[in-house]
């Protein structure tokens, strides 16, 4: 055991680098690589992707710019999910349902906040009736 510390520029390098590398696990493309070249059986890469699943803490998930990256962090602990992604007709499927889902994501998104935006607006005062304006 060589009992050397970490420094930090060596903590913050390392935060960096398996912050983009969690981050890449949400492209299905990029899985599929992995898969093809043997990364997905390897013993020692399959344990860094459980290393990795403290990415789903608040502390640290707050910084994911794709949080779709911990359900394939999540999906990746399971050794049927990574021998499926050999196959480039899984990965395009993957790709082809987080499209659709951050399209409906975004036209439920857009619909919410016109809504809310017609709630903040103060209430209409109905125009006086004939009747009363008369008196």
């Amino acid at each position: 055991i060589s009992g050397a510390m970490e420094t930090e520029e060596q903590a913050r390098n390392r935060f960096q680098s398996e912050l983009e590398f969690v981050q890449c696990l949400a492209n299905p493309n990029y899985l599929n690589f992995l898969a093809q070249r043997g990364y997905l059986r390897d013993r020692p890469f399959i344990n860094y992707l459980k290393y990795l699943l403290y990415w789903k803490e608040p502390e640290y998930a707050k910084f994911l710019k794709y949080p779709h990256c911990l359900h394939m962090l999540e999906l990746l602990q399971y050794e049927h999910f990574r021998k499926e992604l050999v196959n480039a007709q899984c990965a395009k499927f993957i790709d082809e349902q987080q499209l659709l889902h951050w399209q409906h994501y975004s036209r439920k998104r857009t619909r919410l906040q016109q809504a809310l935006a017609e709630q903040q607006q103060p209430p209409q005062q109905p125009p006086p009736h004939g009747n009363a304006a008369a008196k």
